[in-house]
């Protein structure tokens, strides 16, 4: 016992009733944000017809990761973790709230979705030090890398439902009745929250520690080769690999000239592979080596595959590279939280992974880079643009890690 977490008498990951709780409730915020950001994407295609509008609306629900990143992981120390949770699963339900009733009035606009984007990163940003720590503090510590690697293959599963359900729901009912559901199911997965039971030893917050605590995380980074290696490969994945996520609608409906629950199932093919390559993963077990490395491989992977697309410019042959890229997703995704979990002091971690929420948050930049290549070249060869940005930034990455090791 750590004094955070509850007793862990079950034998079995889910005979633990607050990782079930804590599982199922960020299963369903994840597919909702995800159903959230394609039907916000077509909608403003459909009145703007600009890609890169389509892209400053998508990167709006990532910027606050980087603006607040490292400030959430000192509030989850200072904070009720459970109160984070559920507090933002509440104030996602309002915020979608407020887009219904505006489309339902025909007083919607793009920048209306702009605001409810930002207010959905405010929440996004407190996943990794608030609800994804309580994940792995919720088990017995021998069930602590399956829980993680359970909620991240749940992660992928809820990227492919999301686009799939904001596609069909975009198509069928409108933006109105994709966030409406939104609502209704934001406000069962805050329930389903209210459930766990949390026991955590907060810190005094100071907002004059603030900067300190941060000094300290970093100062930690910069001695941890892999907490560097992490930081830089989460900041290549999310500056240039899920930058495409971005220009989905526009690939979909200007290149490829399919329906909005089309570019549904191109928007899931990535995530779907990430599941299918989760899956195995749990069947067959991590491959062997060192799990730095594993991540490398599987971000470069992804990224190597995008690199690939414009020379294949079909919508399935699309489709199957993303697929394939999503096997290296599933590897990144598996190990990126565990060595966090490994390499920092249970004092330290909150801090550490918002730190990792501010390498998230460098995925606006990317998202608004790919829609300005897309408004320059196109969105077929701005995909494969930020391939081979990613593969690149990633080859360095592995270098100066390789260098660290040795010396």
């Amino acid at each position: 016992m750590n004094g955070e977490t509850p007793d862990h008498r079950e034998a079995t990951l889910f005979a633990t009733p607050d990782f079930v709780r804590l599982w199922a409730a960020g299963g369903l915020a994840n597919a909702l944000r995800w159903l959230e950001v394609l039907a916000a994407a077509l909608f403003t295609l459909d009145a703007t017809g600009s890609a890169f509008a389509v892209a400053a609306v998508s990167a709006a629900r990532s910027l606050p990761l980087l603006l607040m990143g490292g400030l959430a992981g000192v509030l989850a120390d200072a904070l009720n973790r459970k109160q984070i949770v559920v507090g933002g699963m509440l104030l996602t339900a309002a915020s979608s709230a407020g887009v219904v009733l505006l489309a339902a009035a025909g007083m919607l606009q793009p920048w209306h979705l702009f605001v409810s984007s930002v207010v959905s990163g405010l929440v996004y940003g407190t996943e990794m030090p608030a609800r994804r720590r309580m994940v792995g503090e919720s088990v017995a510590p021998s069930l602590a890398a399956r829980a993680v690697a359970v909620d991240s293959l749940t992660n992928s599963v809820s990227r492919v439902i999301g686009p799939l359900l904001g596609g069909a729901a975009y198509q069928w009912l409108g933006l109105p009745g994709a966030f409406l559901g939104s609502v209704l199911i934001s406000l069962f997965a805050a329930w389903v929250a209210t459930r766990v039971r949390h026991r955590q030893t907060t810190r005094a917050l100071a907002f004059g520690h603030v900067l300190p605590d941060l000094a300290e995380a970093l100062k930690l980074v910069r001695a941890t080769p892999a907490l560097m290696a992490l930081l830089g490969v989460t900041v290549a994945q999310n500056l240039f690999g899920f930058a495409y996520a971005s220009i989905v609608a526009p690939l979909g409906r200007e290149v490829f000239g399919v329906s909005a629950v089309m570019v549904g199932v191109l928007a899931a093919a990535e995530p779907g592979g990430a599941t299918l390559g989760g899956l195995l993963l749990a069947v067959k077990g991590q491959p062997r080596g060192q799990p730095v490395w594993l991540m490398m491989a599987g971000a470069g992977l992804f990224c190597g595959l995008m690199a690939l697309i414009p020379f294949a410019p079909w919508y399935w042959a699309c489709c199957a590279l993303l697929l394939g890229g999503g096997f290296g997703i599933a590897l990144y995704s598996n190990v990126q939280t565990t060595i966090a979990l490994a390499e920092a002091p249970p004092a330290m971690r909150s801090r550490v992974m918002g730190l990792i929420t501010v390498a998230i948050g460098t995925w606006p930049a990317g998202q608004m880079l790919a829609g300005w290549m897309a408004r320059q070249v196109g969105a077929l060869w701005a995909v494969g643009l930020v391939g081979v940005c990613g593969v690149l930034w990633i080859a360095g990455v592995a270098v100066l890690y390789a260098r660290r090791r040795r010396g």
